[in-house]
């Protein structure tokens, strides 16, 4: 008998199908010579530091250095702390029974460093040391899985890719655990973390935001000339820009004495814009924040599901490219996308027989190549969903399309010793840019309309028919959007000045596909950052971290360089796991004592000791005052009916349990009516009305 462990259920019931394990049972299938079961995700993880006896954090405990580190059941939150999940530990016993009664077992789980630990992490637990081969596969298609199972690949070729996995959990753990802690006992709040990745990426956001809030706008002039020919006219710019206002006016002041100007050069050029490459999951997320405004999480949980139902390749992939092999299938994919109502108008644009190539590199594919749609017609799925599987469809026919043909034209004119210029770029034919003729694939000599269109002849005299002098401002860099940070994290290593962490770095950035989605929504739930539209903001909070710890080690991008650089040794046997968590540890006792040291007043001043859990801090924030205790669940929002409850307010009812009489309340029905606000006995809000004005209390609903 053959145990075959997959991540989630949904697989587990497709590769039970193919392999003919047809008799359900509790928790997995069985038949012709398989028992086919799965996790539930992260079924066993590191502990906890609670099921190592640090039950509260202290200067005296940290850091915490587990040694060795236990593997336990996923635990679950509840009122009275950190318990084993049910669930998880219903499903752990169904595999140890499922893995007692087979010989030898496959690893179905994703094909990832993921996956890799998820499988491990349950194998080692649960004390196996039977056989067992890894499944290797992109796509969830029957095909996809019947020639993996095909071609399994030995457990033991993929040590390293665990061993990197569990070096890069536990060193994630050391770091976190123990600079949260630290953090909580020198700022005396909680909802605070600090991380290998989750701080530079604040770091990065902070300093864009105070770069943008601080810079001094310079003025600068341009200077204009208008020639006229034929009824058309064309605009031409000075080919420098002006920094001194008194010069601009008298270069202004000249023009004017010109009544016709010199055309000195004509230059005509046929040039081509490249296709774009397919996406890897970063380039998906940035794209669907920017057409879709989705949230980079967001976008991940779509495509995760897209892949699930076999719609699409594996999305967790750091590649835009597909081998040789698998762009033998891509014509018969395309034809699929075609015939769909979304990109019927793009049929003649593409010959499915002759496709560009530039998304095929066999040595640019990692674990997993670019993310495609597997064939699978696309029917019982979300709007959303839909939306972004188009992106993906939309995104091959873009990568193997023709190249996008336009002629480009240099005009430049002289006024005496003055040089004026204008260049233009018009399409021939729209390539791959015909798929959505988005206005955002345009290039920035592609002038809009208002540059006109009159053309002229070298050595030809055109008439100036108008003059301007524009005055315009230097700007700031934008703040970050979620598209763009994401780009910021994926190019972070390009700023490193060591060479071997840079090299390590190129391809990577600060975390990984997979990992930058959940690093940026951390960011929202410790409430150092918020949106203002599609803008990442730093709240106060978020300020005052980043100026304690900005110049600390933990906030140091190119700490992430040198770990993915030994992270990548240990993953291609080149490395030592032990020598890399050897240094771990002296890293994280270092940075444990930089956070011990640190204070920060500016995190604790506005809070106040919590009056339903006596323990947790209320801190007050410009939309909601809410307790640091995640077990007390005390939140007092700002906003009461048609009333913005002021500090004092808020104060008031912290202190003595009720507000001062508050005048001017309107309730659904228009009716005005005065009210002090109260705790009732669970610290929920309520009205407290005075005897002469109503009898009772009305609950506010929160």
């Amino acid at each position: 008998m053959i145990a075959i462990l997959t991540e989630k259920p949904s697989v587990g019931l497709d590769i039970a199908r193919i392999v003919g394990a047809t008799q359900k049972n509790d928790g997995y299938m069985e038949g012709s010579g398989y028992m086919v079961t799965w996790a539930l995700g992260h079924l066993v993880s590191l502990a906890l530091p609670e099921q190592y006896s640090f039950t509260r954090s202290s200067a005296s405990s940290l850091p915490i250095l587990p040694s060795p580190f236990q593997l336990v059941v996923r635990q679950k939150k509840t009122a009275k702390g950190m318990v084993a999940d049910k669930a998880a530990a219903k499903q752990l016993n169904i595999i140890d029974r499922v893995f007692n009664q087979c010989d030898s077992i496959i690893a179905a789980t994703d094909a990832a460093r993921e996956g890799e630990a998820i499988f491990r992490y349950i194998y080692t637990h649960l004390g196996y040391t039977k056989p067992f081969k890894r499944l290797w596969i992109s796509s969830l298609t029957d095909e996809a899985i019947r020639k993996g199972l095909a071609n399994l690949k030995e457990g033991s070729e993929y040590d390293g890719l665990y061993r990197a996995a569990d070096c890069r959990a536990k060193a994630d753990w050391l770091i976190g655990m123990n600079a949260s802690r630290a953090l909580a006992v020198s700022s005396g709040t909680g909802n605070n973390s600090l991380g290998r990745v989750q701080t530079p990426t604040l770091v990065m956001i902070c300093a864009r935001y105070h770069e943008n809030r601080n810079f001094i706008s310079a003025n600068y002039w341009q200077l204009y000339i208008t020639l006229e020919k034929e009824g058309e006219f064309r605009r031409f710019r000075f080919v420098e820009d002006l920094k001194e206002k008194t010069k601009a006016e008298n270069l202004y002041k000249h023009l004017k004495t010109f009544p016709s100007a010199r055309i000195t050069k004509v230059e005509r050029k046929t040039v081509h814009q490249a296709q774009p490459l397919l996406y890897d999951l970063t380039t998906l997320q940035k794209e669907c924040n920017i057409h879709l405004d989705l949230p980079a999480e967001k976008t991940l949980e779509i495509a995760q599901s897209l892949y699930e139902k076999k719609l699409v390749s594996y999305p967790r992939t750091s590649s835009r490219y597909v081998p040789e092999d698998v762009f033998r299938e891509i014509p018969s994919l395309l034809r699929v996308v075609l015939r769909m109502d979304k990109f019927k108008h793009f049929a003649n644009g593409i010959d499915v027989l002759r496709l560009a190539k530039r998304s095929v590199n066999d040595k640019k594919i990692t674990d997993h190549h670019a993310l495609i749609i597997t064939g699978e017609y696309p029917e019982e799925i979300s709007a959303l969903e839909r939306k972004v599987y188009h992106m993906i469809a939309g995104r091959m026919l873009e990568a193997f399309g023709p190249k996008c043909e336009k002629e480009t034209l240099l005009m430049e004119v002289s006024l005496g010793d003055l040089l004026f210029c204008s260049r233009s770029q018009k399409i021939l034919s729209a390539g791959w840019r015909g798929v959505f003729g988005r206005p955002e694939d345009k290039e920035a000599d592609e002038k809009g309309s208002d540059e006109g269109m009159a053309e002229f002849e070298e050595e030809e005299n055109g008439k100036v028919g108008g003059h301007s002098l524009v005055q315009k401002k230097t700007m700031p860099k934008p703040l970050y959007t979620e598209a763009t940070l994401l780009t910021a994290m994926e190019a972070a290593g390009k700023t490193i000045t060591d060479e071997a962490a840079r090299e390590a770095m190129k391809d990577q950035g600060l975390g990984t596909p997979a990992t930058r989605a959940a690093i940026i929504e951390t960011l929202f739930k410790r409430e150092y950052i918020e949106r203002a539209g599609k803008l990442l903001v730093p709240t106060g909070k978020g300020l005052s971290l980043f100026d304690a710890v900005k110049d600390m080690k933990v906030a140091d991008a190119e700490m992430t360089g040198g770990w993915e650089k030994a992270l990548t040794d240990i993953e291609k046997n080149a490395g030592s796991p032990d020598t890399f968590m050897k240094a771990i540890e002296v890293y994280t006792r270092q940075v444990t004592e930089e956070v011990l040291s640190l204070k920060f007043p500016e995190l604790a001043a506005n809070s106040t000791l919590c009056p339903k859990c006596g323990t947790g801090r209320v801190v007050v924030r410009s939309k909601h005052a809410k307790c640091d205790n995640e077990k007390c669940g005390l939140l007092i929002f700002r906003k009461c009916l048609n009333k913005e409850l002021t500090d004092q307010h808020i104060g008031q009812l912290l202190s003595s349990g009720s507000t001062e009489l508050i005048k001017g309340f309107k309730n659904k029905k228009g009716n005005t009516f005065d009210a002090k606000l109260v705790f009732d006995s669970d610290h929920n809000i309520t009205f407290s009305f005075s005897k002469t004005t109503e009898k009772g209390k009305r609950k506010r609903k929160q």
